[in-house]
């Protein structure tokens, strides 16, 4: 019963919070003003995520005095992405530059990598790392994580709705891979009533937007418990890779192709291939249902497969992104505004 009591206390405290932080930022003018780059046509209240961000410290606290073992070790990724959803409320207020962001981004990734090490080395089923190879793949893959789901958060509904999923899946796995429900697991379930709160105001049209605060925590988060799970359990690195492969791929074809064109790639578009079918569809709601389908019933049994057969999940994996990645090459992600998804399948031949 307490798996489910975490997910509505986390669900009821994220509605709350964002409907109270709506009102906030009303009275105070942070509003998130549409521009040429922007999804939406309206002036939006932003910093919901601070919700989400609260939601999960609460029930943090509960784990901690509930976990029966090594408490020290819950403290480091606590501290670490705090650290990561302070530096995102300083940025939805006043703004930050990308260096100072980056830095507290990779400083809070190396203190979960040291803080987390304790509790087991890195395992990749099939794969022999060494552990500095897969200490720094591990580094720059929660950063990564961090800074994407910033990116990824452009339409109404998308991040919350990932978050939601991955979170629930990843606990999901770990129960069907251990048969119990350990600290991570209750994390997790906290993490997907946080969204799923926070959704009830963020699902389009939206009234209020997550923010960095939110999206900047919720990647980092999520990137922290997979890592935190596969050192601490049976489960293996491919699941998180494979719950988390639809937004992975579009940021990461979306960042490639920019690159390769010589672009800045911190610099706000609307580029990614959820941006451009959102403008294709004329609708938010729509693409994010389509996510949520293809999260559903094409990524969690590959994720599931992969939880209860280790020595599957490499081939998993391959079979859960290889679509994703045509998908989002078909769609134009990373092509210039303007340019048409079919100009985009002809350029990668």
């Amino acid at each position: 019963m307490t798996p489910w009591l975490v997910l509505a206390g986390a669900m009821l405290i994220a509605a709350v919070v964002t409907e109270w932080t709506r009102r906030l930022a009303i009275d105070h003018g942070l509003l998130d003003v549409p521009n040429a780059r922007s999804s939406h046509v309206s002036a939006t209240p932003r910093g919901g995520g601070i919700a989400i961000v609260l939601a999960v410290a609460v029930a943090g606290v509960f784990v901690v005095v509930v976990s029966p073992t090594d408490r020290v070790v819950l403290v480091w990724p606590a501290l670490a992405g705090l650290a990561v959803a302070m530096v995102g409320l300083l940025d939805d207020r006043q703004g930050l530059s990308a260096g100072i962001r980056f830095a507290v981004h990779s400083i809070a990734a190396l203190v979960v990598l040291i803080g987390t090490a304790r509790s087991g080395p890195l395992e990749v089923a099939g794969l022999d790392l060494d552990p500095f190879v897969a200490g720094a793949l591990s580094w720059l893959g929660l950063v990564w994580l961090t800074n994407l789901f910033n990116f990824m958060d452009g339409i109404d509904g998308l991040a919350g709705m990932e978050g939601a999923f991955v979170s629930s899946g990843l606990a999901l796995c770990l129960y069907l891979s251990s048969g119990t429900v350990d600290r991570i697991a209750l994390i997790s379930m906290a993490t997907a009533g946080a969204c799923l709160g926070f959704l009830a105001w963020n699902w389009p049209p939206a009234k209020i937007f997550m923010g960095d605060v939110g999206s900047g925590f919720l990647g980092f988060l999520l990137g922290t418990l997979g890592l935190w799970a596969v050192r601490e359990t049976p489960l293996n690195l491919w699941v998180p890779l494979i719950l988390l492969a639809l937004f992975v791929t579009d940021a990461t074809v979306t960042l490639l192709r920019r690159v390769a064109r010589g672009e800045r790639w911190y610099q706000a578009h609307r580029s990614h291939a959820y941006q451009r079918l959102s403008r294709r569809w004329g609708s938010h709601q729509s693409v994010t249902l389509t996510a949520l389908s293809i999260n559903v019933a094409w990524l969690l049994p590959l994720a599931i497969l992969a939880a209860l057969r280790g020595d599957l999940g490499g081939v998993a994996a391959i079979v859960a992104y290889f679509p994703l990645v045509l998908g989002a090459i078909i769609a134009g992600a990373g092509m210039p505004d303007g340019a048409r998804a079919s100009d985009s399948a002809r350029s990668i031949g």
